[in-house]
């Protein structure tokens, strides 16, 4: 399964769920599972955020050789899943790629519905999102701007939604 995860710049978060679901899925020996990110309005090229990068190595992951993308609609093509931080970053992509609906969550909608309806696969994820209303979805802050504790609230948010999306990818 490839995981492709979505934020605005591609340097804070996107790319710190991108790297901790890489270290968690070598962790659980899930050799299936395949990790990149892109931002919506990315700062191609650019390195992690300097006030990510601790945060991301803090919760055990590598920001090392990290470059920005920019979204398009040729990378959603090669996602079997594709995460977004925001709603409205959920939107961007299905502006750009309508055939990914699918296969198009917001990362606290997709743990949601594996830890509340327990989904299993990404078809079930598709199949349950009517069971969510969008005021039970919280999106993800973005940290540019901000203190060093907001880095490291935002990391550990996404932290913390990684694990039952992790679910989605374990062998039946």
């Amino acid at each position: 399964m490839h995981i492709l995860f979505i934020c605005t710049g591609n340097i804070c978060r996107s790319p710190t769920a991108e790297r901790l679901t890489a270290a968690y899925a070598a962790r659980l020996k899930l050799q299936s599972v395949t990790v990149s990110s892109a931002g919506i309005r990315a700062v191609v090229g650019h390195p992690m955020h300097p006030d990510a990068q601790p945060v991301l190595a803090g919760l055990g992951g590598d920001p090392a050789n990290f470059a920005a993308a920019q979204f398009t609609p040729k990378i959603a093509e090669r996602a079997d899943l594709i995460l977004t931080m925001t709603r409205a970053h959920r939107e961007s992509v299905l502006e750009r790629a309508p055939q990914k609906l699918h296969r198009t969550f917001t990362l606290s909608e997709a743990a949601q519905l594996v830890d509340t309806f327990n989904a299993r696969c990404v078809a079930d994820l598709a199949n349950l999102r009517a069971f969510l209303h969008a005021t039970q979805v919280a999106d993800i802050p973005d940290p540019i701007g901000q203190s060093p504790e907001i880095f490291a609230a935002v990391g550990a948010q996404i932290a913390k939604l990684l694990p039952p999306v992790l679910e989605l990818c374990r062998p039946e």
